[in-house]
């Protein structure tokens, strides 16, 4: 009968991190290798791993826990954590769930056993832990999941307080949420209310650690209809309870368009932060072209959780590998801004799309491209960057009689972040910084900048312009979001 039960809970997790996906493939020498003999194992659980090639000894180490019906091959790739490993140059260890020990191949976060210190699953993934200390001598460990992987991250960081410094929740829930079945379809939804000295002393009590704690990073979809919102804000009560802060958040903000708040705690250390992902149901946030793949539960909104949650830990600060990093435009901040031939009277445009050039009104058009640019390392050497850009239709030849479609670029934003009236005149960080040659419809590559000084902290505009007011009707209008690209290579 348990094991009935057991299994009908795991039909139901099930959708908790989506089905097995073939991963897409990522530019990178290293492979992902099983590890045996890595001790007594009591949670029957297999080890897995990712070493960037040429790892320094002593990087840091983090541990990604997959979610129900995964494995550690389908939750590498996709959430964008070998391509932010390969960038940041940490170890990652995957651990990975058998169905001999759960129908669905959940981690068994509600089972007492398994979620206790010194036994089960905890214990089997402490000790993969302990042997890549001792293969790379990781300085540091860290530790995330999805969902019931999500849930397992909470157990980890109750029951090794000492071993992570810290962590992350992705659409996963509170520890010792659950002790039950019965518990644990509650505590999926509608959630479970506790105070926060209820959730905090549950922590405290998982083992006889009495400080410091690790720091915590919490995501949810505000949609999520399988792991239930509320469950944000009772992670949030257990962690800044457990660091001894109040509930009220020290910063609120957002971040790629989303909510995002911290918790401080005495010394001024963001010790708790959240991001609520509007609109978002059951997944892990990511944002092909900076991280990630998308796949069922693994969501393109705009937003790499992967890269945000390491550079929480800190893991930014360290040796980066050479790559190339796209960023696609931002759709909200784009525009484009028409003037008389002499900048007079500028008025921002209303096409959906961009128009650069002498439309049928006489005016003339520029356009802005916003690209957020701020997830680049800060100690990068920029050695390229080129600009995409796609054109759905337009008119005439703008570049009659040698004209050039010139790149401005400003490092930051030329005045709002948003385009405004000013933009068509506003003095960019450096003018002509690259060109794009004539076009009719299609894609388009500009010449590389030079130089590239992009912002590695905030954003990046670039001003499209033709050197020479056409005379007539001659312009091409240009998508923007993913159709319009920066890309930049680094070292």
């Amino acid at each position: 009968m348990r094991l009935q039960i057991v299994r009908r809970l795991a039909v139901v997790l099930a959708v908790v991190a989506g089905f097995v996906v073939v991963p897409a493939p990522v530019a990178q020498a290293a492979a992902l290798q099983e590890v045996t003999g890595f001790g007594s194992n009591p949670g029957n659980l297999r080890m897995f791993r990712y070493v960037p090639d040429g790892l320094e000894p002593g990087r840091p180490l983090v541990v990604a826990l997959h979610g129900c019906t995964q494995s550690a091959a389908a939750y590498d790739v996709e959430p964008g954590w070998v391509e932010v490993a390969e960038r940041m140059r940490f170890a990652l260890l995957l651990p990975q769930q058998q169905s001999a020990n759960n129908f669905n191949s959940c981690f068994n976060w509600f089972e007492t056993g398994d979620t206790t210190r010194g036994s089960g699953e905890a214990l089997s993934i402490k000790q993969m832990v302990d042997r890549m200390r001792s293969d790379f001598g990781s300085a540091s460990s860290f530790v995330t999941g999805l969902s019931a992987g999500g849930a397992m991250t909470s157990v980890l960081l109750a029951t090794y307080p000492e071993v992570f410094a810290a962590g992350a929740v992705v659409a996963g829930l509170p520890y010792r949420c659950a002790t039950t079945v019965a518990q644990a379809y509650s505590c999926m939804s509608p959630g479970t209310n506790l105070t926060p000295q209820q959730w905090g002393d549950k922590v405290r009590a998982a083992s006889t650690h009495t400080g410091p704690w690790p720091s915590v990073s919490i995501w949810h979809g505000t949609a999520d209809s399988t792991v239930a919102y509320s469950n944000l804000n009772e992670l949030v009560e257990q962690w800044t309870n457990v660091h001894g802060t109040d509930q009220t958040a020290d910063v609120s903000d957002t971040v790629n368009g989303y909510p995002h708040k911290a918790y401080r705690n005495s010394a001024g250390q963001s010790v708790v932060e959240t991001y609520s992902i509007t609109g978002m149901n059951h997944g892990q946030p990511i944002d092909p072209g900076t991280c990630g793949t998308a796949a069922p539960y693994i969501l393109d909104v705009n937003i790499c959780a992967a890269e945000h949650i390491a550079r929480f830990w800190g893991l930014d600060d360290g040796p980066t590998s050479p790559g190339t990093r796209t960023f696609p435009s931002i759709d909200s901040q784009d525009g484009y801004v028409k003037a008389q031939a002499d900048g007079s009277a500028p008025v921002v445009g209303t096409l959906p799309n961009l128009a650069v050039g002498q439309g049928t009104d006489g005016k003339q058009n520029r356009a802005v491209l916003s690209f957020d640019t701020s997830t680049l390392p800060d100690d990068a050497t920029i050695s390229r960057a080129w600009l995409t850009v796609t054109s759905p239709s337009g008119a005439g030849d703008p570049w009659s009689g040698s004209n050039q479609l010139l790149i401005d670029l400003q490092a930051g934003c030329f005045n709002a972040c948003t385009t405004e009236p000013a933009d068509w005149a506003s003095a960019p960080t450096t003018p002509a910084v690259a060109t794009l040659p004539p076009f009719t419809t299609g894609p388009a590559t500009s010449t590389d900048f030079s130089p590239a000084t992009v912002d590695r902290s905030g954003f990046t505009q670039l001003k499209l312009r033709f050197a020479q007011t056409p005379t007539t009707t001659a312009y091409r209008f240009l998508a923007s979001g993913s159709q319009a690209t920066l890309h930049v290579t680094y070292g």
